[in-house]
């Protein structure tokens, strides 16, 4: 765990893990030997890093909205809640940013799960679109591009921006007006995230 901690660190910071084991064995605070007992390349360790913290968020969202019984009120409170990590778990935010796709395409953490929320929606009747893939592309090109709007304006509101992010993103899956004002300005739950070393 403490190499994986490491590895999102310099992850969160650089985009990249194009530092040697032994810079990373040192930011864990553990042997040299204990890399090899447990990955057999930094490209490893990366994925279960991005992995980690991918499944953590997504896993703390689908608990917290276990009981919100709408899937478009789940999509969008997940939504909301995640353009707000710039703000809130700013180390995830970038993991997210620079994760290589994982957002739209890994079989962990937000992609399978908002993949589910957008097909619930639309067998409830509660979104339309003629491409689950499509619909999963433009939600997770509209939340890296929303925190990397958020992290190059400080001044920017990212309350504001995620919010009217996700609104857009109602609209688009077909969702009169003010029933998706409705639900991007429901109450959230509390937004500080998992307790990880994420």
């Amino acid at each position: 765990m403490a190499l994986i901690e490491a590895a999102q660190e310099i992850y969160a910071e650089r985009g990249d893990l194009d530092v040697s084991i032994q810079q990373i064995t040192e930011a864990a605070d553990v042997g040299f030997g204990s890399f090899s007992n447990h990955f057999s390349s930094k490209a490893e360790l990366l994925d279960a890093a991005i992995a980690q913290a991918l499944e953590s968020h997504a896993a703390w969202l689908e608990n917290m909205l276990s009981n919100v019984a709408d899937p478009a009120e789940v999509f969008a409170t997940s939504m909301r809640l995640t353009g707000r990590l710039i703000r809130t778990r700013p180390r995830i935010a970038r993991v997210l940013m620079s994760g290589r796709g994982a957002l739209l395409a890994a079989s962990y953490g937000h992609a399978p799960r908002a993949r589910r929320d957008i097909e619930a929606a639309v067998a409830a009747g509660r979104f339309k679109t003629e491409d689950i893939g499509v619909a999963l592309a433009c939600t997770a090109g509209s939340l890296i591009a929303t925190m990397h709007l958020c992290g190059v304006d400080p001044k920017t509101s990212v309350d504001h921006v995620a919010d009217q992010t996700v609104l857009n993103m109602l609209r688009m899956f077909g969702m009169e007006d003010a029933e998706a004002h409705r639900i991007v300005t429901l109450p959230l739950p509390p937004d500080e995230g998992p307790v990880t070393a994420i």
